[in-house]
């Protein structure tokens, strides 16, 4: 899925294999590697950001600030509003995908399940605290309460 406005990429997962006897002990998901083409401009944060359960975080956007979303453990939707559209991404922790959403986007991370769910976050400008940076908005039209949410 990709828009001028938001991308959606599939991340590469490796298994890893205890030294001893080689056994698969887990695995590696790649999130960004400098030399990847998947990101214009290199994270200058990278942050863990957790949803309680039924919960969303947003609607907001951020004037100057592109945002990568990995969700890490749980489930999420991202849902993104472009334009007069709304696109509902959803992600988990067991099909690891990379969702970019660029400066000046709405956006809101929801949580439909009823676990924490964690998302790693990667920015191309770091936050600071008071810079004004994020914009409140409001999603008319889009019904929230699909979703089960407080």
């Amino acid at each position: 899925m990709e828009s001028p406005n938001f991308s959606v990429h599939q991340l590469e997962t490796h298994l890893t294999k205890d030294v001893n006897d080689s056994h698969v002990n887990g695995n590696l998901t790649v999130v960004w590697r400098d030399w990847d083409d998947i990101l214009p401009n290199h994270p200058k944060m990278v942050y863990l950001n957790t949803v309680n359960p039924r919960e969303i975080k947003g609607p907001h956007l951020h004037k100057n600030r592109t945002t990568h979303f990995c969700c890490i453990e749980g489930n999420l939707v991202i849902i993104v509003k472009d334009g007069k559209e709304f696109h509902e991404i959803k992600t988990d922790a067991k099909t690891p995908s990379l969702i970019t959403v660029k400066n000046g986007i709405p956006a809101a991370i929801l949580n439909p399940t009823s676990n924490i769910s964690k998302v790693l976050v990667l920015a191309d400008i770091a936050w600071k605290p008071n810079d004004n940076e994020m914009i409140n908005v409001d999603f008319e039209n889009y019904d929230f309460k699909k979703w089960n949410t407080k």
